[in-house]
């Protein structure tokens, strides 16, 4: 059995936390670079605002509907989303953090009534956290996926679903009728793993909702389709075949790249904001205790914006793996000051960890040779720890530039866009 917990309009609720005051307003968070929605509260839906809407579309709200446009504040997310997963992780044995505001519970061996502890743990992230949730459980995690789905439906449109559904579904405690029911109401392309395209596929042959898709034959879906098709097939009936996963894969690439406010013209400022990208990927490098073997650094124009156009990108292979700031650093800069040329309005840029490797696994060389730094381990351990309790960028790399002097080439924030904390001493709680 499994439980699915996935926050509402995670990045909006989180901004309502600290700002109750747009409890009831429309109010979308944008990309990075104010691009696109990606993050829209129900009142905002109602407009009619979309996913990855770009911004320019849908400006015209912020006049005529009161819509407020915010900035994401990444940082502020990741920490109201690691207290979340906290308390969520106390409804089961095992949890399987699948993003940002969901996660998988292993309800196993748990005794007792489950929709009633789910509703104890949605009360509890809510009023303690201020997060409004819900809860799917099912004996699959398609199934799960499926029951949070109805969950948040029923409580968002009423009469599309049961209002006993809303906000906490169980499905294993309904009988074959009422499973057949709500599986009859759900559009097949609402279906965990079953995409735009072979949506279409499908409605084609003739199967247009979960209760036709769960009728398929597996051998038939695998034959057609694929076997992530056939798995989803006999999720539906009830059999797991996707299992929790626990402890994801490690990452087999890393990448950190932005967008600038403005554009970049000099390669002094491009060094600065490199630098500062290198630094982060190296810190997530080293977060999933990996060792990178090439760096891949580009730049290029936008092109949206008028004037000659420029993208090039250049890969450094670097002499043995490694996770030091300071030489994946001095590779993607190495790399920029080759790849660049002066006269174009960048507009992006970014920074690229490729050949990643296991860092407790080290192929030893002879020591024939002085080389200063070798050995750096400790020291970037000790940075690590430092930015992680005095905020990021307490310590940095020389060539990154001063904290609040980045010449330019920042992300454009909009003015609206508040200051929060992430002291929990100084969060409000939210009550029920």
């Amino acid at each position: 059995m499994f439980a699915l917990v996935d926050g509402n309009n995670f990045y909006v609720s989180c901004e309502r936390v600290f700002r109750p005051s747009l409890q009831g307003r429309p109010v979308v968070v944008l990309s990075n670079n104010d691009g696109c929605a990606i993050s829209r509260s129900d009142e905002a839906k109602a407009l009619g605002v979309k996913m990855a809407q770009p911004h320019f579309e849908f400006r015209h709200l912020e006049e005529q509907a009161g819509l407020v446009a915010l900035s994401a504040n990444f940082t502020l997310y990741g920490d109201m989303s690691d207290r979340m997963m906290s308390l969520a992780a106390g409804l089961g044995a095992e949890q399987e953090i699948y993003s940002i505001d969901e996660s998988f519970i292993d309800l196993s061996g748990i005794p007792g009534d489950l929709r009633g502890r789910a509703r104890l743990v949605r009360e509890r992230i809510l009023q303690w956290i201020g997060i409004p949730c819900c809860v799917g459980i099912g004996p699959t995690k398609t199934l799960a996926k499926l029951a949070n789905h109805i969950a948040k439906t029923a409580e968002r449109k009423p009469g599309s679903y049961p209002a006993l559904q809303a906000q906490v579904c169980d499905l294993s405690a309904l009988s074959s009728d009422e499973m057949s029911a709500l599986l009859s109401s759900t559009d097949v392309g609402e279906i965990w793993g079953v995409g735009r395209r072979i949506g279409e596929q499908l409605r084609e042959g003739g199967v247009n909702t979960a209760l036709d898709l769960s009728r398929l034959d597996p051998a038939t879906a695998r034959r057609r389709w694929s076997v992530v098709l056939e798995r989803t097939v006999r999720e539906l009936q009830g059999l797991p075949c996707i299992d929790l996963d626990d402890a994801p894969a490690p990452k087999k690439e890393i990448a950190c790249t932005r967008s600038f406010g403005q554009p970049v013209r000099e390669l002094p400022a491009l060094i600065e904001a490199v630098s500062e990208f290198a630094a982060r990927a190296a810190e997530k490098l080293r977060r999933q205790g990996s060792l990178a073997g090439m760096v891949l650094v580009f730049a290029h124009t936008s092109p949206f914006r008028p004037g000659p156009r420029f993208a090039r990108s250049l890969t450094v292979p670097l002499r043995r793996p490694t996770s030091d700031t300071g030489a994946i650093t001095q590779a993607a800069v190495l790399g920029l000051q080759c790849l660049f040329e002066p006269g174009y309005d960048l507009a992006k840029a970014g920074v690229m960890l490729l050949e990643l490797s296991d860092g407790s696994v080290l192929q030893e060389e002879l020591d024939l040779e002085d080389e200063e730094g070798r050995e750096r381990g400790k020291l970037m351990q000790a940075v690590d720890v430092l930015n992680d309790r005095y905020g990021k960028g307490t310590l940095r790399l020389a060539s990154a530039g001063k904290g609040g002097d980045r010449r330019g080439w920042t992300m454009k924030q909009l003015r609206r866009t508040p200051q929060y904390t992430t002291d929990w001493r100084q969060v409000p709680i939210a009550r029920a």
